[in-house]
């Protein structure tokens, strides 16, 4: 079979697609997945050259999150499953075209959402909960300040402050951008210059900061939080920068990291409660990715050029079957 290799920390070029040995025949408990396609995300670029907090051992496949359909089960695991559409999940590993995987790392993928959309999913949904609801504390009718908010992260976290009933204003850099994520339920947008972000319009009225980009934007968007409001640190594709502790004291402000798939391993049992919760929301249909580039298997490198590029409206995502 074909997967994607990492054979060291090169960045996009030191990718390969390879012929590479057939998935493990499914053992007690595990299953063998026909990929169908495979969302990309941030840390992903990250890995290709080391830059993301986890560093997996070389050579390595990229891929965290993507959707498959079972054809091959293992002790213990029901044949019924047998060509159920399955949403899988991993910390790399997904960009292959066969995968066998423990069922813990399996769920249904919601009926509401296309093959693409599975795929492109989990992750920023994921986030954005656990950013908004179980660190962010977000209650309906708080302002809630995107930043990024045209990226697969960022539109997560429009869609679910939305469907959580936050007034929620959008930042982002393109037309293209905004527009999505008022299609994705912003209240309000604001065209965003990342060299040299203002957010003045806003100072002192925002309850909570969603802020998966960092840099330039840190200051301002401190400004523009309210008494007591809370500051969610969510990624700095922008670069990473100090913040002034002054200001965190005078503002009485609270700033909070967020790691989503690192609250699940610490505790497995609230993981399950967040994935059921955005599973709950995909099938109410108030929770969906906005898929901006959808290529097949061969052309992976495009999309991650694209991501790295920064002009990426939503996801994008590899289909395995074509």
């Amino acid at each position: 079979m074909r997967a994607w290799l990492v054979g060291e920390l090169g960045g996009i070029d030191a990718l390969a697609l390879a012929a590479v040995a057939e998935a493990p025949t499914p053992g007690p408990g595990e299953a063998t997945l026909e990929m169908i396609a495979v969302g990309l995300n941030y840390p992903d670029l990250l890995m290709l050259s080391g830059g993301y907090q986890y560093r997996p051992p070389l050579p390595f496949t990229p891929g965290m999150e993507g959707v498959g359909r079972v054809v091959a089960v293992g002790e213990g695991v029901a044949a019924d499953l047998l060509g159920v559409r399955m949403l899988v999940g991993g910390r790399t590993g997904l960009l292959a075209e066969r995968v066998t995987m423990p069922l813990a790392a399996l769920r249904p993928a919601p009926e509401t959402l296309s093959d693409s959309e599975a795929a492109g999913f989990t992750t920023g949904a994921l986030t954005a909960h656990v950013a908004l609801v179980v660190r962010g504390g977000l209650a309906a009718g708080e302002r809630l300040l995107v930043l990024g908010a045209g990226g697969g992260m960022g539109l997560a976290a429009v869609a679910m402050g939305a469907a959580l009933g936050a007034h929620v204003i959008a930042a982002a850099s393109t037309p293209e951008k905004l527009a999505a994520a008022r299609a994705a339920g912003a209240s309000e947008t604001l065209p965003l210059d990342r060299a040299a972000p203002d957010l003045s319009a806003l100072r002192g009225s925002i309850d909570l900061v969603f802020d998966p980009v960092g840099g330039a934007l840190v200051g301002p968007a401190l400004s523009a939080l309210a008494w007591g409001g809370r500051y969610l640190v969510v990624g700095f594709v922008g670069g990473q920068q100090a913040i002034p502790l002054n200001r965190i004291l005078i503002k009485g402000v609270s700033v909070i990291g967020v790691r989503a798939g690192e609250t699940g391993r610490q505790d497995p049992e609230a993981g399950r409660r967040h994935i059921h919760a955005i599973d709950a929301l995909a099938e109410a249909g108030k929770l969906r990715p906005h898929i901006g580039l959808e290529l097949p298997f061969a052309a992976a490198p495009e999309a991650f050029r694209a991501m790295q590029a920064g002009a990426l409206v939503g996801k994008a995502v590899i289909r395995c079957d074509g």
